[in-house]
Formats: C-alpha cells, sequence, structure tokens
C-alpha cells in the first residue's frame, strides 16, 4: 500500500501533498478526493484514471473501511431475563412496554423470550462489552434507546426488515438498537446503550410501584443494572 501511495504522490499537481490518516476511508471520501484533484489539475485529468492498479486500491480500502466502521452481526441465540430480585421481562401488549413482574408457577408462560444477536464491534474496545441487539422472539420488535424530553429511554420497536440489522453503521441512527453486554459474574451481566453512554437498562425496586424496565444513569438510586441473561440454546 505504500508503494502505491508513494507512486500516486509523484502524480500530484506542483504544491499538493497526501497526508495520510488513520481514520477509516469511506467511499465518498475517495470520490471527493478524485473530483478535487481534477479540478486542482484543471480539469485537464491526471493519471489516476488510467492507473486502474491505484484506482482498484482506492475503492477496494474504501470498502474495506466502511466494513470496519459498521457493526457487524455474528450469531444469534434465544435467551430471558430476570433481575437481581428475580423480577422476570413481561411484555405489556396494551402500552407496548417491558415491565418486571414476580411471576409465580403457571404464569411464568408470560416471560418474554428474547432473540439476542451478537456482533463484531468496529473498532477496538477496552472493554470486553460486546455490542449485542436484543428481540422478542415471534415478533418483529427490537429494544431501542432513544431520547424523550432530552432523557434516553427504553422503546419497543417494530422493524420490518429484519436484514437492515446485519449490519449497522457507527454512526447511523441505527445504533439506537444496540446494547453493549459486559460481563460481570457468571450469567450476569449489565446492558448499556451503544447510542447514550452510561446509560443501562433497568429496572426499580419491588416495592416501587414502577413496574416498567427503563434506562438510567449507572448508580442510580433504587434500580437494578445487572441482570442474569440465561441462555435456552
Amino acid at each position: 500500500n505504500c508503494i502505491l501511495i508513494a507512486s500516486w504522490s509523484s502524480k500530484l499537481p506542483q504544491g499538493l501533498d497526501v497526508e495520510i490518516s488513520h481514520h477509516p476511508i469511506t467511499l465518498r471520501c475517495v470520490a471527493n478526493l478524485i473530483i478535487a484533484m481534477e479540478r486542482l489539475n484543471g480539469g485537464k485529468g491526471f493519471a489516476l484514471g488510467r492507473d486502474e492498479s491505484l484506482l482498484n486500491f482506492l475503492l477496494e480500502s474504501a470498502v474495506e473501511g466502511s466494513s470496519r466502521a459498521a457493526f457487524s452481526s455474528k450469531g444469534e441465540y434465544e435467551c430471558s431475563v430476570t433481575d437481581s430480585e428475580n423480577k422476570c421481562w413481561v411484555l405489556n401488549e396494551g402500552s407496548m412496554e417491558l415491565h418486571a413482574m414476580m411471576l409465580q408457577g403457571g404464569s411464568s408462560y408470560h416471560k418474554v423470550h428474547l432473540n439476542l444477536s451478537t456482533y463484531i464491534t468496529p473498532v477496538p474496545s477496552e472493554t470486553k462489552a460486546r455490542p449485542v441487539a436484543l428481540g422478542i422472539k415471534g415478533s418483529n420488535l427490537y429494544l431501542s434507546c432513544i431520547t424523550s424530553e432530552g432523557t434516553p429511554t427504553l422503546h419497543l420497536e417494530e422493524v420490518a426488515d429484519k436484514e437492515q440489522l446485519k449490519s449497522i453503521n457507527h454512526e447511523s441512527d441505527m445504533v439506537r438498537f444496540l446494547f453493549y453486554k459486559q460481563d460481570t459474574g457468571v450469567d450476569i451481566s449489565t446492558l448499556e446503550s451503544a447510542h447514550y453512554r452510561n446509560w443501562f437498562i433497568s429496572t426499580a425496586l419491588q416495592q416501587d410501584n414502577t413496574k416498567m424496565v427503563n434506562m438510567c444513569q449507572s448508580a442510580t438510586p433504587n434500580r437494578f443494572t445487572t441482570f442474569t441473561v440465561q441462555r435456552h440454546n
């Protein structure tokens, strides 16, 4: 790659130099660069268009850079979630909300089962948290974190085309469907919004009247942010 760049730099118009960046290359950046070069050369065209190997290198770099900038789906498994008081997630279909409730014996069928999709992160992370998407089994509903009156809140959104969740650009608003699953013990995890860092999926104390599963910042009083994520397959 360095040889190709050196070869290309020798063809630049006088007074123009190349600066190598470590940021991901995008196809738009390459296109803008080509247009800028043509304009700087007085519209006469320069050797890039006739240098097939260099052009292929730039396009391949753009595609590779674009893929590195996206969360890529890796796999999926079924699971269920309970909080520190053993409350289960239950779908309230009337309000389209998730509630945390104690379920007794015969009512356990109300427990929500999730399809948890794991992702490969586009950039190396200092933590071992893994990006995941959480969909309710047997539906097109996915958990998302968006702002409501300026505060990140948990929502259920219908995703008609699940293909769009297979690759999520790290700068797109689709990141609202991703959460960082950080394991803190055997089957014990926190679920942090990838879109709004330091905001976690949480539940309230059993003594509180609030049953809705929602977002909160870490160390918020009377909220649980650690969950048992039980895998079913």
